[in-house]
């Protein structure tokens, strides 16, 4: 690394929702950032940007590209819902493998926050709130290639190769999350939306922990700087919501014309289940963090930045 220069974050998964919100927070704290995903996006002139498959790289030479840009600190938001054995694999294993074997050949030690998900607990009993302690019984292949992701950093991180720290997180909401989830499916349908072809909305008798991703963004810097190596830590409201709250929030924020939406109920039957829920009290305790962002403004920036990025030309 050259002499006085700031050591710079590498964010995996960069292009995604995660990735773009936490390369923002750390561009606004003056820090460097390295953008790495598989696809360079349009408007990344001026910013250092690595298009390259971190899955599939040589790890000698990606520690080398992670060396050569003075990066220190590295953050996994790459991944996200995929489709079969293989593919979770891949996605959320062979990457975080192949991205420890990168570190362990790199100068020192490189601190790296991997985002984990709520779904690594499996199903949670109504009422509950996951704690750390919990133990984890993944039912889904997303759920499991995530646990052993984190399982891999951590032990990675007790054999002195890295300093590793798992951040759990639960669904999410804000501007960079319009496009993904059950929440960004709802937002595309009412942009659609018209009385003559209204928007069908689904309403399960589910209650969701929902967090911004901006707040989760705040999270990670904490935990970059924090002495928290080797630890799992919830990221969260700690609250579960009703759906059915959640819908009604992006409908106010929404403003659709009268008969633009129409409700109907249906049995539970998402990859969530119907109940998450995460106790925060350790985020709170080693990071000082706290969710500021409550879910109304949240939501209607969620609204607000879609609309922005999807306007309709008029005639």
């Amino acid at each position: 690394m050259t002499a006085g220069r700031e050591p710079a974050v590498a964010v995996l998964g960069a292009t995604g929702c995660v990735g773009r919100a936490v390369t923002a927070a750390y561009a606004e704290e003056g820090r460097p950032v390295l953008e790495v995903a598989r696809r360079r996006p349009p408007h990344t002139r001026g910013r250092r940007f690595l298009a390259l498959d971190a899955a599939s790289a040589d790890p000698g030479e990606l520690a080398g590209l992670l060396a050569a840009a003075g990066v220190d600190t590295v953050v996994n938001a790459a991944g996200g819902w995929v489709t079969g054995e293989a593919e979770n694999e891949r996605a959320h294993v062979g990457l975080v493998r192949n991205l420890l074997d990168a570190l362990a050949r790199m100068p020192g030690r490189t601190r790296l926050v991997q985002i984990g998900s709520v779904h690594e607990y499996g199903p949670l009993p109504a009422g509950a709130a996951a704690e750390e302690t919990r133990p984890p019984r993944p039912d889904t292949a997303y759920g499991r290639s995530k646990l052993a992701g984190a399982e891999a950093v951590l032990r990675a991180t007790r054999a002195g190769l890295v300093d590793g720290v798992v951040l759990r997180v639960v669904n999410l909401c804000g501007p960079e999350a319009a496009e993904v989830g059950f929440l960004g499916a709802a937002v595309r349908r009412l942009r659609a939306a018209t009385p003559e072809r209204p928007a069908e909305l689904t309403v399960a008798d589910a209650h969701r922990d929902y967090l911004d991703v901006r707040d989760l963004a705040a999270a990670v810097l904490a935990a970059a700087a924090a002495p928290v190596v080797g630890q799992v830590i919830n990221v969260g409201r700690g609250e579960a919501v009703p759906v059915a709250h959640l819908l009604d929030l992006l409908i106010a924020a929404a403003g659709p014309p009268p008969g633009a939406v129409r409700l109907r109920t249906a049995p539970v039957d998402s990859r969530g289940g119907d109940w998450t829920r995460v106790d925060i009290g350790r985020a709170a305790r080693t990071l000082g963090w706290r969710p500021t962002v409550d879910l109304p403004e949240s939501i209607k920036d969620m609204w607000d930045a879609f609309r922005a990025d999807h306007a309709v030309e008029q005639p």
